[in-house]
C-alpha cells in the first residue's frame, strides 16, 4: 500500500489554530511498520499558551448561548459522516484497527456529536424547589442549576482513538466548558481530524486544543491548577497514579476490566449457544481484543459447558486475520510487538502452570493469534489482569451463585454479560454484580454511547455516556429567591 502520508507533517491545534513546535513524532502503522504520519509536537512555551487561553476564555464560553454550541457540535457529526471512509482508512492506518471496525468507530463518534449537539440543546434547564414546606422557607424558592467545574484536560488512549476523544471533547463543548485534549502518542492523526472540523466552527478562540504532547511531559499539565477536570482512559496503574498526584482535583477515570460472559443452566436451546458462541468468539477479539470491555473469560453452568466449548472454539478459529485494511480482516494486529510480547507471555505463563490451550496460542510480530484457554489456574497473570489480546478463557461453574461469585472474584468490574432467559436472574444479575453495567443476552462489549458508561472497584471511577459526561463536567449550584408570593 502506498505511503500517502509519509510527506505530511501534522500541525496540532493550539487554542482553535494550527501551529507547529520545534520537534516532531513519527506515527507508525502496527501491521507493517510503514510511517503513516508525522506530527508536530508542542514547546512548552505553546503548551502554557494553550492552557492560558483556555482558562482566560472559560466565563466567556460558559455564557455561550446553548445553539452556538449545539449548532457546532451538529457540524462536526455532519463533517465526521461526510469525511467517514477517509477518517476510517486513518485510523486503521495508525492503530491497526480491522476497517470493518474502523468504519464502526467514526459512525459511534458521529453518533456522540449529535448526541451532544441534543444535549446542550436541553441541558440545564434548572430544577424549582418550594421551601415553604417549614415555616423558614415561607416565600422562599430554590433554583437549582448545573455551572462548569472548570477547563477539562481530556487525555485518550490508543484503542478508540477517535471515538474516545469524541466522548472527552463533546461533552466539555455541550456545557460550554474548554478542553484541551491530549491523544495517545501511537495514534494522534484521527484526534488531529477533530481539531480540522472543530476549526470550521465558530466557536471561541481557546475554548479547545489538541496538543500531541509525549507521556513523559504530562506530569506538568495534569498538575496545572488551571485544569481542575481531568478525564482519562486507559490504564488502572496510570490513572490511579494521576488521581493519588492530584487529589483535589475532579477525576474521571475509564480504566481496565477482565470482561466475564456468564452462560446459564437456561440458555441451553442449540440457537441459544450458538448465539453465545459467535458473540462470545467475535468479541474476545474484536480490536485484538484491544478493549476494556472484550471478553476475557467465559463462565459457563456445567450443564452448557461441554456443548458450549467447541461451538465456541469454532467461533474463534472462524476470526479471519491479517491486513487491517481488507473488508475481509475481523482481526489484525496488536498496537504493537512489545503489547503482542506481553500478550504471549502471560499465555506462555499460564500454559507452563497447566491452562489447555485450544487453539492459538501463536505470535508473529505484532499480531498474536486468537486464543482460547481452559483450566487456567486462579493465581496466574491471565486470571488475575486485563490481558488486553486476543486471548479468552473457560470456566465451568456448578450453578449460578458460583457463577456470580466469579464474576466478582476479581479487582476489576466494569462491565458484566449474563446470557440467560430468565427475567428474575437478569434482575439478579444486575443487583449481585459489582460492576458498572450488565448486559442480559449479550457480552459485555456492548456499548451504546448515549448510556452510562464506567466501571466499579478498580475499573476506575465516574461515568461516560454524552449527558452522564456532562453531568461530571459540571455542578449543582442553587440560588434561593426570597419573599415571593408562591
Amino acid at each position: 500500500m502506498p505511503d500517502t502520508h509519509e510527506a505530511v507533517t501534522h500541525a496540532f491545534w493550539l487554542a482553535g489554530r494550527k501551529a507547529s513546535g520545534e520537534s516532531t513524532l513519527e506515527v507508525t502503522s502496527p501491521w507493517d511498520g510503514r510511517r503513516v504520519g508525522v506530527v508536530s509536537v508542542p514547546t512548552d512555551a505553546q503548551i502554557e499558551e494553550a492552557v492560558a487561553a483556555a482558562d482566560a476564555v472559560r466565563e466567556e464560553f460558559a455564557a455561550t448561548p446553548a445553539h452556538v454550541r449545539a449548532a457546532a457540535l451538529d457540524h462536526v457529526s455532519r463533517r465526521l459522516a461526510e469525511r467517514g471512509e477517509e477518517i476510517a482508512r486513518l485510523i486503521s492506518d495508525e492503530n491497526g484497527k480491522p476497517i470493518k471496525w474502523a468504519r464502526g468507530e467514526v459512525g459511534r463518534a458521529v453518533s456522540v456529536f449529535r448526541f451532544a449537539a441534543e444535549e446542550a440543546r436541553r441541558f440545564n434547564s434548572g430544577d424549582a424547589q418550594r421551601l415553604d414546606t417549614d415555616a423558614g422557607g415561607t416565600g422562599r424558592l430554590a433554583l437549582t442549576r448545573r455551572f462548569p467545574r472548570g477547563t477539562v484536560l481530556g487525555i485518550a488512549p490508543f484503542n478508540f482513538p477517535l471515538n474516545l476523544s469524541a466522548h472527552k471533547v463533546a461533552p466539555a463543548l455541550a456545557v460550554g466548558t474548554p478542553i484541551i485534549l491530549k491523544p495517545a502518542p501511537a495514534t494522534p492523526l484521527s484526534a488531529l481530524i477533530l481539531g480540522e472540523l472543530l476549526a470550521e466552527t465558530e466557536l471561541p478562540a481557546g475554548s479547545w486544543s489538541v496538543l500531541t504532547v509525549p507521556n513523559d511531559r504530562m506530569p506538568a499539565l495534569v498538575q496545572d491548577e488551571r485544569l481542575p477536570v481531568i478525564s482519562f482512559t486507559g490504564s488502572e496503574k496510570v490513572g490511579y497514579a494521576i488521581k493519588e498526584s492530584v487529589p483535589l482535583k475532579h477525576c474521571t477515570l475509564e480504566l481496565g476490566g477482565n470482561g466475564a460472559a456468564v452462560v446459564l443452566s437456561d440458555y441451553a436451546a442449540d440457537a441459544d449457544l450458538d448465539w453465545a458462541a459467535t458473540r462470545i468468539g467475535t468479541f474476545s477479539n474484536y480490536q485484538g481484543g484491544q478493549s476494556c470491555i472484550s471478553v476475557q473469560r467465559v463462565i459457563a453452568d456445567a450443564s452448557v459447558y461441554e456443548e458450549l466449548v467447541p461451538k465456541i472454539v469454532a467461533a474463534v478459529e472462524a476470526q479471519a486475520t491479517g491486513d487491517p485494511t481488507e473488508d475481509a480482516t475481523d482481526v489484525g494486529p496488536l498496537i504493537s510487538e512489545d503489547a503482542a510480547k506481553r500478550v504471549e507471555s502471560w499465555v506462555d505463563e499460564a500454559v507452563r502452570a497447566g491452562a489447555k490451550l485450544l487453539t492459538g496460542g501463536k505470535r508473529e510480530g505484532s499480531s498474536y493469534a486468537p486464543t482460547v484457554l481452559a483450566d487456567v489456574p486462579a493465581d496466574v497473570t491471565l486470571s488475575c489482569e486485563e490481558i488486553f489480546g486476543p486471548v479468552l478463557t473457560l470456566h465451568k461453574v456448578a450453578d449460578e451463585d458460583e457463577a456470580f461469585a466469579a464474576v466478582n472474584d476479581s479487582k476489576y468490574g466494569l462491565q458484566a454479560g449474563v446470557f440467560t432467559r430468565e427475567v428474575r436472574t437478569a434482575f439478579r444479575a444486575h443487583r449481585a454484580l459489582e460492576v458498572g453495567g450488565v448486559i442480559i443476552g449479550d457480552v459485555p462489549s456492548y456499548r451504546a454511547d448515549q448510556m452510562p458508561y464506567g466501571g466499579a472497584k478498580r475499573s476506575g471511577v465516574g461515568r461516560e455516556g454524552v449527558r452522564y459526561a456532562m453531568e461530571d463536567y459540571t455542578y449543582e449550584r442553587v440560588m434561593v429567591l426570597t419573599g415571593l408570593d408562591l
